[in-house]
């Protein structure tokens, strides 16, 4: 029989604070959030309150992966969503971040949240793969490139929070966007950026398709009602 150890929602966010925590690789850090969730829920203001900004976008990047399968888990996608897009906005005009207390204080399921990142662990370690530092700094350094990278972070969340959490796919893309923008930016990886782009591009073919078609079986609808 494996023992969890139980600790305080406060020690939760004291994990993020310790230095060692940000030396450690992707995997590794993920890891350690999955091993510290308590066995009772918890609220998002315990996690966030005291990170940095580079806490922040490993957050982000950490709620994304959640959504990183064909169908994801309802009620997610609407509060992670805000919570990332407010991670966004904070980064792309460089204030300190804040939520507001609806979304601090929503209550979140430890067991959920834990299943849910456990599936998602796959990611960081495909990136650990693939990541090198410092390459297509033109990507990360330009300060026009940083504007339309966290502007496309906030694309990614607002697209995130649409209601079509049980519609294959539609959070999953928005997902993308957000978890390869936030470690390129981490890990100033030009290459990962350029992988959010074309996350971009493949959300907007898919989200067009998907809108088009309601379109037409509304204008079908209407048609077969009016004969």
């Amino acid at each position: 029989m494996i023992i969890k150890p139980k600790i305080s929602n406060k020690e939760l966010v004291h994990v993020f604070q310790k230095n060692e925590f940000f030396e450690d690789s992707f995997s590794e850090k993920f890891k350690k959030i999955i091993n510290k969730i308590p066995d009772k829920n918890l609220t998002l203001s315990e996690i966030v309150d005291l990170l940095g900004d580079d806490g922040l976008l490993l957050f982000a990047a950490l709620l994304s992966v959640i959504f990183l399968i064909p169908v994801s888990i309802p009620g997610f996608s609407t509060v992670f969503g805000g919570v990332i897009f407010f991670i966004g906005v904070s980064h792309l005009i460089n204030q300190r971040f804040w939520l507001p207390n609806r979304i601090k204080n929503k209550i979140i399921s430890a067991e959920k949240l834990r299943t849910a990142l456990n599936d998602g662990l796959k990611w960081f370690h495909f990136l650990e793969k693939i990541s090198k530092p410092h390459r297509l700094n033109i990507l990360i350094n330009n300060k026009i490139a940083s504007k339309i990278n966290g502007l496309m972070l906030l694309l990614g969340s607002v697209l995130l929070m649409l209601p079509f959490g049980l519609v294959p796919f539609s959070n999953t893309l928005p997902a993308l966007i957000i978890f390869f923008l936030s470690i390129g930016t981490l890990q100033k990886d030009g290459i990962v950026i350029i992988f959010g782009y074309f996350s971009v591009l493949g959300t907007f073919v898919y989200f067009g398709f998907l809108f088009s078609s309601i379109i037409l079986a509304f204008k079908k609808i209407v048609e077969t009602i009016l004969l």
